[in-house]
């Protein structure tokens, strides 16, 4: 065999040792799509929840129910349950900023 070939077949087997490797690596990567994932985050309201209204969770604007009384504009909120296209919300308590 003369040199370019061999040359060509050891390329070929790492490009295709690196391919096996990005997709094994892939396989790895937990996901982290879905509304599951958003339990436990922090969002914003963006109106009053009373005990409706909306509030921002990773970027997007959502309908919300607050679980624990009157929620005003601009205060955090923690997301404890996802139902459908709505979320459910607790006043973030003052030993969470802490943490």
């Amino acid at each position: 065999m003369s040199g370019p070939v061999i040359i060509g077949i050891i390329f070929g087997v790492a490009v295709i040792i690196a391919v096996i490797y990005a997709i094994i690596q892939g396989q790895r990567r937990k996901l982290t799509a879905g509304v599951e994932d958003m339990v436990g985050k922090i969002a914003v309201a963006q109106t009053s929840l009373n005990p409706k209204g909306t509030v921002r969770a990773e970027g997007e604007i959502w309908a919300a129910v607050s679980e624990g009384g009157k929620i005003e504009p601009g205060e955090e909120v923690i997301i404890t349950k996802v139902e459908g296209l709505r979320l459910l919300v607790a006043k973030k308590s003052k030993q969470k900023e802490g943490e």
